[in-house]
């Protein structure tokens, strides 16, 4: 089962990687699309690639939850963050994205920490947890909805990173209740806190991400969001849960984890390819991504 749930995590990677490259084929083929006008995003929702890329984004979870159930989080979630280098590969090949000697680096890195993690990690450790982390996770969700809310207020780029880091914790606090599903039956699921959970994380996440992306630097944004759904669930997973490496194999899996989230951040501009323009211009109220 450990090399069926590798295979998911890396199924998820490529899955969401690819999903973004749909959905910007999807919005350059509607044409110009601002997200001031409801009608030109609902055109570009409408597009096959578009839709596409929407399937591509639900097979990438279901993958992911086969991969959370016999994986350490730090390597399920690592493996996710590289879903930036497979979205820089494609765009590359369908978009004719120029990809640097950074960025070449960045893949090469995002490869290599992926390969260290899947080498060094151990089993995952409980699989249930008990009501107060659920009751801690609730908590937590509550307080950056409304962490999130008051930094919709701020202006410039610390609006943006902040928005960008609560999205990512969300989706970390997401990750962790997944995780802590006992069974996938749907009869068990509706009994379950952590289902629950699931679903107000991911739905609190996509409106914190949907507000960092509103006039600001995608880039930042998404370095941001790369940061928070990483960095939290594996040291929960290994603080709470009991997530571990092998015997021995600490180092490598802490060297590979910092390879590969650290080649996703430096990958974190092709994060704008979902909201890419049909043209060259930018959309009204939008900056121009920082470079990287």
């Amino acid at each position: 089962m450990l090399i069926v749930s590798l295979c998911g995590a890396l199924a998820a990677a490529v899955c969401f990687g690819l999903s973004s490259v749909m959905q910007a084929v999807g919005m350059r083929k509607a044409g110009p699309v601002s997200e001031l006008e409801p009608k030109s995003l609902v055109r570009a929702w409408l597009t096959l690639p578009f839709l596409a890329g929407v399937g591509l984004d639900l097979l990438g979870f279901g993958f992911e939850l086969v991969a959370l159930r016999h994986l350490p989080l730090f390597l399920v979630q690592a493996a996710i963050a590289s879903a930036l280098a497979v979205t820089a590969i494609a765009a590359a090949v369908v978009m004719k994205e120029r990809l640097g000697r950074v960025e070449k680096g960045a893949v090469a890195a995002v490869c290599v920490g992926l390969a260290l993690l899947g080498v060094s990690a151990g089993p995952e450790g409980a699989n249930r947890a008990h009501t107060d982390f659920y009751a801690a996770l609730a908590a937590c969700l509550v307080g950056l909805a409304v962490l999130g809310a008051g930094a919709g207020r701020l202006r410039g780029r610390w609006r943006t990173m902040v928005l960008g880091l609560c999205a990512g914790l969300c989706f970390g606090v997401l990750a962790l209740a997944a995780r802590t599903l006992p069974e996938l039956d749907p009869a068990g699921m509706v009994r379950e806190p952590a289902t629950y959970l699931v679903a107000a994380s991911s739905l609190i996440a996509l409106v914190l991400w949907t507000m960092a992306l509103s006039g600001g630097s995608v880039t930042t944004a998404t370095a941001a969001m790369v940061i928070g759904e990483t960095v939290l669930p594996a040291v929960v997973g290994v603080v709470v849960l009991g997530d571990e490496a092998r015997p021995g194999w600490v180092p490598v899996a802490v060297g590979g984890f910092l390879l590969a989230v650290g080649g996703a951040l430096a990958l974190a501009r092709f994060g704008e390819l979902s909201g890419q323009p049909s043209t060259p211009a930018s959309v009204p109220g939008v900056r121009e991504p920082d470079a990287v």
